[in-house]
C-alpha cells in the first residue's frame, strides 16, 4: 500500500485499500500462517469481495512485502510480515468496528478449525552419551513435516520451557523462523 494507495483517488481505490487492510486484519488476528484458500473462503463467506480481488489483494501485499508468503506441497500460506503490521497499525481505523468485530468473531468461530490443520510436537529426551536433554519440536500440516527442530539443551527445566513455548506459540514462532531463514538481510539483530 504505496501512499497513493493510503491516500485513495477513488471510490474503487477507497474500497481496495478497505479490503487490504481487512485481510491484514484478519491474517493478523489469526495468528496463525492461513493458507489462500482459508483466506479466500473468508473472504467469500463473509462477502467481503470476491475471489480474484483476494488473489490480486494477496499477491500485491507480497510485493510490497506486506505478507510472507511460503509454498509447501501446492499450498501457500501467509503471515503478516513487520512492514504489515506497521502498515495494519497506521490503517486499522480504517475499518469500521462492526467489521472489525465481524473479523475477530470469525477468527474466534473457526481457529480451533484451522488449527486442525497443524498438529504440533514437542518431546524432550535424556541423552545418556551426551549427558543432555534433546528437544524435539515440529508442526506438521495434516501428514507433511513443515518444520522440526531438534535442539540440545543443558538440564531439564530449559527443556520443559522450549517444550511449552514451541507449544503455546508454534504459529508465531514458525513463521519467525521461515522469515528470517528466508531474510537477504543479515538475520541477527
Amino acid at each position: 500500500m504505496s501512499q497513493q494507495n493510503i491516500y485513495p483517488q477513488s471510490l474503487s481505490e477507497t474500497i481496495q485499500v478497505e479490503h487490504k487492510i481487512m485481510l491484514l486484519y484478519l491474517i493478523n488476528k489469526m495468528d496463525i500462517p492461513l493458507s489462500n484458500s482459508q483466506i479466500t473462503q473468508f473472504a467469500l463467506e463473509e462477502n467481503y469481495m470476491n475471489f480474484y480481488s483476494v488473489q490480486q489483494y494477496l499477491k500485491e501485499m507480497v510485493e510490497i512485502d506486506y505478507l510472507d508468503s511460503s509454498t509447501d506441497n501446492n499450498t501457500t500460506r501467509y503471515t503478516i510480515s513487520g512492514d504489515g503490521i506497521k502498515a495494519l497499525d497506521t490503517l486499522a481505523n480504517q475499518i469500521p468496528s462492526h467489521l472489525k468485530n465481524r473479523i475477530t468473531k470469525y477468527v474466534a468461530q473457526n481457529r480451533k478449525e484451522v488449527m486442525k490443520g497443524f498438529e504440533t510436537t514437542a518431546n524432550h529426551f535424556y541423552d545418556h552419551d551426551t549427558n543432555e536433554y534433546i528437544v524435539k519440536c515440529g508442526v506438521y500440516d495434516y501428514d507433511t513435516l513443515l518444520m522440526e527442530l531438534n535442539l540440545s539443551v543443558v538440564n531439564k527445566e530449559q527443556a520443559l520451557i522450549i517444550c511449552n513455548n514451541w507449544k503455546s506459540n508454534v504459529g508465531n514462532l514458525h513463521a519467525q523462523i521461515i522469515n528470517i531463514l528466508l531474510s537477504k538481510e543479515d538475520p541477527i539483530v
